[in-house]
């Protein structure tokens, strides 16, 4: 049974639902200051939906857009604008790569993450 969309997530189920590890996220709340979930006893994170919206944003900046974590800082703050389409300001620019490369990019990346996991 899925979680309504106004009930809070916890590190556990966001890192799930997006596929992003954990240990990402809670870099991610050390780089946005924007990204703040409410902590609990034992610093248990319970991302609010806002937070899980903002999540969301972040990832698709930094993993489907291919945008740097600066400028995705940029972005957040407003001191850039987020393009359509992937584009990106030219001082975030980086080649464009063959699907085929990204897609095996991906794979090993997720190979190296589920391999430190172990």
């Amino acid at each position: 049974m899925a979680k309504d969309a106004d009930a809070f997530r916890t590190i556990g189920e966001l890192s799930s639902e997006l596929g992003v590890a954990q240990h990402i996220l809670r870099y991610w709340e050390t780089r946005f200051p924007q990204l703040q979930p409410l902590k609990r006893a034992g610093n248990r994170r319970y991302y609010r939906p806002a937070d899980v919206a903002l999540v969301e944003r972040i990832n698709r900046l930094l993993n489907e857009d291919g945008y740097t974590i600066r400028g995705v800082q940029k972005v957040l703050a407003g001191k850039s604008e987020e393009r359509d389409g992937g584009g990106r300001p030219e001082s975030d620019a980086r080649p464009t790569l063959p699907p085929e490369l990204l897609t095996e990019l991906k794979r090993l990346r997720a190979d190296l993450a589920a391999a430190l996991e172990r």
